[in-house]
């Protein structure tokens, strides 16, 4: 992640006579950014180096380009999944110069071989919302200079609006008509920093997407949209059990087929390369295969449920005179399950490749495709593609290597599609765990608190393509000592905890929010048993034990708003849970109607915020309701089940996510409002919301939930 701002030296060179560079530099020697993109094409197709007017040679590596049609340029190192990342940036873009939001057009970087390129973590927005506006502010800053030069009138006296310079007598000057003209200036005579929030016209204020005509109108591009030369629609058998293996392979019917380009072995499957996805799919179907077993064909959820129980540490001896409320939880296997599934197109020759897909580790995606297919990850082009969602799971990159290998050996470009049902059933899953919680409490509060878990972790006899797909690092281990937060959310007195594992030939995958979302669900649940116990209501305890005021103001928010207390028929309730993580806070309060037990509905969702500087807080209010759909999912219906090594579930029908049936009535957000850098958000709600909608099951029906989901 990028340095703070604060930390940052501005360094301005010219590298010609008609491109001007700003190095942000981490200890940079002032050369030209490695891996950066060229300037692009213009209106001929022509690419000229007087497009570019600023160039960013810290880790982020951003490049701002002025075409003469005056449009802004920035290639974005980070990949757009839904999460609106591409909007947030043309508004930190547009804000520092003064342009027009609609004149902002934010392309996604191909794969670099130096910088910054890791969309995750929820670090987007922080980690680029300095460099971002620095840019820009520089770029400001020139064409100012420049403008004044073309008419001899101080700089002082100009100003920008609608991606124009602006004289005092009227006279007007396009970003486009300025550019040549700005880049080789290496001194501005008008201040190249970013404006104080006070001066903010678009940061902060909601805004839609600037995709978002694209998206519902079809224009929007995702891999599966594309036409690459040659590219031949392609599917893969796969084995019934997990790393099931091929004993033998029958391909005569299927190469015999109309349409059938190719029948290739890759890894521990078999793909079929055809004239459409039609012809392949029902060539793939006309495989004999004889399949070995995987190495978990004997076990089943009972098996690891155990398993883990017993690999979970035991709790320390609790301090002496306290009493102690305890429980211990499970938590499923859980799909991504994004609505596009995985897509990857590879057109892989004698000495180079070159392949389209959405990957949020791009850089590390090609280093891997090399090493795979043989090549110097110098000779791998990788596009990166917009994804349709993602919760984790395009930080590996399965599909683009099983791609390369496929059109190795095939001999021609292809499009690989995952199916819906070979993701669940062979992509990547959040593991499975289980956690022992022990509150002490003595004289009315907790005095020491203990937590220790086992996680599912991902093992395998040998390295194949099942082991490949990358980005193993973004799937954190279980914590070393899983409290309640990094920096103790409550006052617990003494805090302890410890954490085991179980390994299982099981892909594993980081999924929205990664411990947290069951960590601290666990644990809210425990707040909120404890305050039960001691006989306080549970916002009052938390509000009397949280250390943070900002925290504290987040669920005095959604108590307020949401009308804590208030009376509900029999079988509803409400409940609360709040999470502090990545620099950022959030409370969430739901009410439930679980008049029938089995078949529970959260009816409304109120949840506040605050992230810092909320870049865009109509991006941040949809993600925090995608966080509040995947809490309800997780707790009461969407998980995997595995049986004698394969896993059970196969699509939509049968893992059971959230439908709009199950999505409240009633939903709300609340951004407080703050003048501190952005934190993290995408990821922020999902514990919180998790955890309320468990204490409302629990406070509705009077039953204590350990199982998660519930309907398992």
């Amino acid at each position: 992640m990028a340095r703070q701002l604060s930390r940052r030296q501005f360094v301005v060179y010219s590298l010609a006579a008609t491109t001007l560079t700003v190095a942000a530099p981490l200890g940079c020697d002032g050369s030209t950014a490695e891996g950066a993109e060229k300037p692009a094409d213009g209106a001929d197709g022509v690419r000229r180096s007087s497009d570019v007017l600023v160039t960013g040679t810290d880790e982020e590596m951003l490049v701002l380009e002025v075409t003469q049609a005056n449009k802004v340029v920035v290639r974005l190192p980070r990949v757009e999944v839904g999460q609106g990342v591409t909007t947030a940036v043309a508004m930190m873009i547009a804000e520092e110069l003064d342009a027009r939001l609609a004149d902002v057009e934010i392309p996604l970087a191909e794969a670099r071989s130096k910088g910054n390129q890791y969309t995750g973590g929820s670090s987007s927005v922080s980690s680029l919302y300095g460099p971002a506006r620095q840019l820009a502010a520089m770029a400001r800053a020139k064409l100012v200079t420049a403008a004044s030069r073309r008419w001899h009138v101080p700089a002082r006296t100009l100003r920008t609006r609608g991606t124009r310079v602006i004289a005092p007598d009227g006279r007007m000057a396009t970003f486009g008509s300025l550019t040549r003209s700005a880049a080789p200036i290496t001194r501005p005579t008008v201040p190249a920093t970013p404006k104080p929030a006070s001066q903010h016209r678009l940061i902060g204020r909601p805004t839609n997407r600037i995709d978002a005509r694209d998206i519902v109108t079809g224009k929007a591009q995702y891999t599966g949209d594309l036409a690459v030369a040659g590219a031949k629609p392609t599917v893969v058998a796969r084995p019934p059990t997990l790393g099931g293996k091929i004993v033998s392979v029958d391909s005569t019917a299927a190469r015999a087929m109309p349409g059938v380009h190719a029948v290739v072995r890759v890894g521990d499957g078999v793909a079929v390369v055809a004239e459409t996805f039609h012809h392949a799919l029902q060539a793939r179907d006309t495989l004999r295969i004889k399949w070995a077993p995987g190495p978990l064909a004997g076990v089943s959820d009972s098996q690891i449920r155990s398993r883990l129980r017993a690999a979970v540490p035991k709790l320390g001896n609790p301090p002496s005179g306290s009493a102690q409320t305890e429980a211990e939880f499970e938590f499923a296997f859980v799909s991504h399950a994004p609505m596009e599934v995985l897509t990857a197109v590879a057109d892989v020759r004698p000495q180079r490749a070159e392949i389209w897909f959405s990957s949020q580790t791009p850089m590390s995606a090609r280093e891997d495709i090399a090493s795979t297919i043989g090549v110097p990850a110098s000779k791998v082009r990788i596009h990166v593609m917009r994804g349709g969602g993602s919760f984790g799971r395009r930080l590996n990159h399965d599909a683009a290597i099983e791609a390369a290998v496929i059109s190795k050996k095939a001999r021609l470009p292809v499009k690989l599609m995952w199916s819906r049902t070979d993701d669940i059933r062979h992509g990547r899953m959040r593991p499975a765990s289980h956690h022992r919680v022990r509150a002490s409490h003595a004289q009315g509060r907790v005095v020491a608190f203990a937590h220790a878990t086992a996680s599912v972790s991902e093992s395998f006899d040998a390295r194949g393509l099942s082991a490949q797909g990358g980005a193993r690092s973004a799937v954190r281990a279980p914590a070393a000592a899983p409290l309640p937060s990094e920096s103790g959310l409550y006052n617990f007195g003494r805090l302890s905890g410890d954490s085991g594992s179980v390994e299982l030939a099981v892909p594993l995958g980081a999924w929205r929010s990664v411990d947290s979302g069951t960590v601290r669900t666990a644990e809210e649940i425990v707040v909120d048993e404890v305050a039960r116990a001691l006989g306080k209501d549970p916002v009052a305890f938390r509000r009397t034990t949280l250390r943070s005021k900002a925290v504290k103001a987040v669920l005095d928010k959604v108590a307020t708003a949401g009308k804590w207390g208030r009376n509900l028929p029999r079988g509803h309730a409400q409940g609360v849970a709040v999470h502090e993580e990545y620099g950022s806070c959030v409370a969430c309060l739901v009410e439930i109607d679980a008049v029938d037990p089995k078949n529970p509905r959260v009816t409304k969702v109120v949840m506040a915020a605050d992230v810092g500087t909320a870049v865009n807080p109509r991006g941040l209010e949809a993600q925090l309701m995608g966080t509040a759909v995947d809490g309800i999912s997780t707790v009461l219906r969407a998980g995997l089940h595995i049986d004698k090594g394969a896993v059970r579930e196969s699509s939509f029908a049968d893992f059971h996510y959230a439908r709009q049936r199950h999505a409240p009535q009633h939903f709300e957000a609340h951004i407080l409002p703050s003048r501190r850098e952005p934190g993290g958000a995408g990821e922020l709600g999902v514990p919180a919301a998790a955890g309320a909608v468990a204490n409302a099951y629990a406070r509705a029906t009077g039953t204590k939930p350990r199982r998660f989901p519930l309907n398992f």
